[in-house]
This record gives structure tokens, C-alpha cells and sequence, in this order.
């Protein structure tokens, strides 16, 4: 007998719209262009771009959107129901989504009598008008509507007849999904299945395969809201790459799409593009300029990370003892992380294989040592493992030397009511000759950098791939005050530049990651040590001999 097909649960992503609402987030028109092509290619079904009448970059994705080849997601015009008293045809809103010519268009509408009575202030039978026509004008222009009823939980909680007919008046219009939204992050699963199964019994057949799910997450259940909806019986998903948006945020789509797929056997997003979910996650993170979250479920760096010696020799054994997926299924892998608290079964299973030290006992154990020594001084491997491999290197004494520091000096030339100017020197012995550069740069770090690869680019042109994306200071021995040491953690990404001729972003090309660190009193001098050995290290990454 054969086994019937797993629900289908759409996939809608608002990071470009209420994603951009978070504190911090921003995309240029570029980035917004970008991220639209790289949902795409994950498999989303609806890309929500912006509301067009809000502002000029919205109004311009759009136009730009319309060009692109999308192989299987649909864009989206997000906007309000028409001004009170104005007809839709009259009303700049509702122009500017149908100008925006998206073959699907959202329409947000008031479903709590609070915000009808206190915040539009109109009448409870004119908010249903509004949303009535402004479904109905936009629909007989020829879209697909989607009717997202805002403030739906709370409006159902306190007068639940009122809410429903809210709901009534978007399905008179003609509205393709009703999308229940909990604005304010407020509720419960509890609560949230409850009213699902509500609405579901009290519309019928008129709601049956139209309902979606809409989640804030102040109270942190964003997600668990989502899937108990969808357990409920939505079949649309709303939320954003990585749970960006206003206050506490979104539904995060990544985690979502995974539960959906591997724990609750739905089906969404497409074929194998589950195992894009980490790259694309990244890839907002990058483009947001944002900091990535480490504990992100399924796709953050510590997601499937081991640090405990019990654990790791465990996993070796057994991944399924302390994993509950295979990483790989959301393009994400295992990390064995090294510190003080490591046994030798860390180290073997980090770099053994690699440095053929599985047998090396002794090796092992003096690595060890001396990374529970360094780490009493401030350093920490469990993010920098350039750093690490580095110091394996000089254990076996095979860290090659590229080159011979003379000495780097910075000057920092600070005017009143002038922005800094920042000049740094470099003098290098490399090649069999010496190399002496200056460069400015915004701060003595970015100078240095600059100068270092001014004395280095004629010999080592591999340099230029390594970009530096993401810097951390923190203080070690804070009752030290300004003289405290200081460590810097590096992020670094090995990407090459497409030729100047080829039209394909660099962001297309194969990145890999890395990290260094450096500990000093002198957060120059650390910031200078995390750089060197970044450079180094993708110099022995790349088989590159040293300079005699």
C-alpha cells in the first residue's frame, strides 16, 4: 500500500518587510535583491518585499524584483486596508499595491475591537468594510490575497464574535489564506491550538486549507506557537530568516522548516534545499552586518558543538548519543571544541586525522598542557581554531616563517571637532628583502592590516582572499581597569574575488571560515597577533612554502 503524501505547509518569509523592523537590521536595496534570490533558492514559497508606499527603497525592490528569474517563490506586496472613508480606488495605499504588480498582495487589518475602537477610531461596521473592499479591490485587480488579521489572539480572547467576523469580511473579499496573527507575542500554545480548532469549527468549510500563522516572540514561543498552529491545522508558516524583526522578534523560519521537515514529517521548502538552511541563514547574518547566535537551534556554529571529554568520546562512538539529527541534513556540521576542559578525545577528534596524531598520546597530552596554560593567561581555542592548529604546529616545530617583523608603529592624529586620522607603518623582512609600508585605516587596527598587506600582496597574493568580517574584544582581568589585558577573537572568511569582467557576485563563491585569537595588555598588539597568525594560517592552509 503505498503511503499517502505529507502535508504540504507553505512557507512565508517576511524577513525583508517585519524583518527589517528589528533593532539594528537594515538592507540596502542590493542586500534586499540578494536575500530574495537566496530564499528562492532555499525553497520558500512567498517572499514578502516591503510595503511600496512606505518608502523609496521598497518602491524600487519591487521594480528591480520584477526582473529576476524566481524558480519558485512568489513575491509580495504587504500593506493596510484603505483609510476610513476613503474608496479603495482613492485611496494611495491601495494604489501603490497594485502598482507594485506582485502576483500576490497582503492586506493587514484590525481584528482587535481595542485597536478599531482606540487606535483607528471608527466604527466596529466600517474597520469591516475596509477590510471587505480592500480585499475585494485588490483581488479584482487580478492578485492573490492574503489576509493577515493582526492582533488576531488577543482580539479572539476579548471578544471573539467581533474577531471572527473580521475573518468573515476578508473571506467576502475573496482572500485566498487568513493569517492569524499574534502581534504582540503574547500567547500560549495552549491558547493558540484552542482558538485554531475554534475557527476552524466555527467557518467550516469556508476557512478549510485557507488558514496561516503569524508569531511574534516576546514570550519566547514563537516557534511553539507556530507548530501548534500548524498542528491545529494552518497550512501557511509566516516568520523570517533567523527570527529578526521588532522587539524580540519573528518566528525564526529556519527552525520552523526543520521541525516541520525532520521531526513532524511535513512537507516544505524543496527537495534536498533543507541542507542549504545553514548557508542561508548565514548568509542573512552576513548581509545584516549581524552578529551571529551560536545557540541557534539546527543552524548556529554550537548548534551540534561538544566540549565535555565524556560527550565527545561518546559521539565518536555513537552520534545519535548526544545528537538528535545528522548535522549535514541543514548543511551544518560537528564541532569538537577545545579548551581546558578537554581530555585527549577532544583533541584527537578535532585535528587528529588531520595532523596524523591519533596514536600521539604524548603529543596529545602536551597539547593539552599547554592550551590549559595559555587559557589561564586569557586565550580561548574554543572559537579560534586557526589559533589552535597554529599551536599544534609550533608543538611539532612545523610553523613555517613567512616572514621576520622589524616593527609596526601607529599614529593617531586626533584634531578638536575632527574625526581621527590613524597612519600605521610596517617593516617586514620577507623574500630576502625588506619591506617597509604605510597605510591609514579607520583606527589603528584597519591601518595596520592594511600596511601588513601592502608589505606581503607582491609575494603572497593569496592574502587578498582572506577578509576580515567579524572582531571581538573582551576584557580578561577587569579589576585591572584600562591596564587590563585584553582578548581579541578574529573572524576571518577565505572568499576570492570574481574577475573584474564576471557578473557573478562574490557572495556565489565558495567562503571558508576561520578564527584567531590574541591576548596583551595592549589590545593593538593582541588585534596584531589574532591578524598575523589568520594570515599565516591560510598560508599553510594553502600549501604555500615559505619565503626563503
Amino acid at each position: 500500500m503505498t503511503e499517502p503524501a505529507p502535508k504540504r505547509i507553505e512557507i512565508y518569509d517576511t524577513t525583508l518587510r517585519d524583518g527589517t523592523q528589528g533593532q539594528g537590521v537594515a538592507f540596502s536595496l542590493k542586500d534586499k535583491i540578494a536575500i530574495a534570490q537566496r530564499l528562492d533558492a532555499l525553497g520558500v514559497d512567498f517572499i514578502e518585499g516591503g510595503y511600496p508606499l512606505s518608502n523609496p527603497k521598497d518602491q524600487a525592490f519591487f521594480a528591480e524584483a520584477a526582473k529576476l528569474n524566481l524558480k519558485h517563490a512568489r513575491l509580495c506586496a504587504f500593506g493596510m486596508t484603505r483609510r476610513k472613508g476613503t474608496p479603495p480606488p482613492q485611496d494611495p495605499g491601495m494604489r501603490a499595491l497594485i502598482g507594485a504588480q506582485t502576483p500576490v498582495i497582503t492586506i493587514v487589518g484590525k481584528s482587535w475591537d481595542l485597536h478599531v475602537d482606540g487606535v483607528l477610531c471608527v466604527s466596529r461596521e466600517e474597520n469591516l468594510d475596509m477590510i471587505r473592499q480592500s480585499v475585494a479591490f485588490c483581488r479584482d485587480a487580478g492578485h492573490e490575497v492574503f489576509y493577515d488579521a493582526e492582533h488576531f489572539f488577543d482580539g479572539y480572547q476579548d471578544n471573539p464574535q467581533y474577531a471572527l467576523q473580521t475573518l468573515q469580511a476578508a473571506l467576502e473579499g475573496g482572500a485566498a489564506r487568513l493569517v492569524l496573527c499574534d502581534t504582540n507575542g503574547g500567547s500560549l500554545p495552549a491558547w493558540v491550538t484552542q482558538a485554531v480548532n475554534r475557527i476552524t469549527a466555527e467557518l467550516g468549510d469556508q476557512a478549510k486549507g485557507k488558514l496561516g500563522i503569524h508569531t511574534h516572540n516576546d514570550c519566547g514561543l514563537a516557534v511553539a506557537n507556530t507548530l501548534a498552529a500548524i498542528e491545529a491545522g494552518c497550512i501557511q508558516a509566516q516568520g523570517t530568516i533567523n527570527g529578526i524583526g521588532e522587539r524580540c522578534g519573528n518566528a525564526d523560519l529556519t527552525t520552523i522548516a526543520a521541525n516541520l521537515r525532520l521531526k513532524m514529517s511535513y512537507d516544505c521548502l524543496q527537495g534536498d534545499s533543507l541542507g542549504r538552511l545553514t548557508e542561508a541563514s548565514r548568509f542573512v547574518y552576513a548581509t545584516g552586518n549581524l552578529n551571529l547566535i551560536p545557540n541557534q537551534p539546527f543552524v548556529g556554529s554550537a548548534a551540534f558543538a561538544h566540549k565535555g571529554g565524556m560527550h565527545v568520546h561518546a559521539v565518536q562512538r555513537s552520534a545519535r548519543s548526544y545528537e538528535h539529527i545528522d548535522p549535514q541534513r541543514v548543511g551544518n556540521e560537528r564541532r569538537v571544541l577545545v579548551s581546558e576542559l578537554s581530555g585527549a578525545s577532544n583533541i584527537a577528534a578535532t585535528i587528529g586525522k588531520k595532523f596524523d596524531i591519533m596514536d600521539n598520546k604524548d603529543l596529545q597530552r602536551k597539547l593539552l598542557e599547554r592550551i590549559q596554560e595559555l587559557e589561564h593567561q586569557g586565550y580561548q581555542f574554543e572559537a579560534a581554531t586557526a589559533s589552535f592548529e597554529l599551536l599544534l604546529h609550533q608543538l611539532q616545530g612545523t610553523r613555517p616563517r613567512f616572514w621576520r617583523l622589524d616593527h609596526y608603529r601607529c599614529v593617531i592624529l586626533k584634531r578638536d571637532d575632527q574625526p581621527p586620522v590613524t597612519e600605521a607603518t610596517v617593516k617586514l623582512h620577507v623574500d630576502g628583502h625588506t619591506e617597509h609600508r604605510v597605510a591609514e585605516g579607520d583606527g589603528p587596527v584597519n591601518a595596520l592590516d592594511a600596511a601588513l598587506r601592502k608589505c606581503l600582496k607582491e609575494t603572497y597574493p593569496q592574502l587578498a582572499d582572506v577578509h576580515l568580517y567579524d572582531y571581538n574584544v573582551r576584557v580578561v582581568n577587569p579589576t585591572a581597569e584600562s591596564a587590563a589585558k585584553v582578548r581579541v577573537v578574529s573572524q576571518f572568511a577565505v572568499q576570492p574575488h570574481p574577475p573584474s569582467n564576471d557578473p557573478a557576485p562574490a557572495t556565489n563563491a565558495p567562503t571558508n571560515h576561520f578564527a584567531t585569537v590574541g591576548v596583551n595588555e595592549n589590545i593593538v598588539d593582541a588585534s596584531w597577533e589574532a591578524i598575523t597568525d589568520a594570515l599565516a594560517y591560510h598560508l599553510i592552509e594553502s600549501g604555500v612554502d615559505p619565503s626563503p
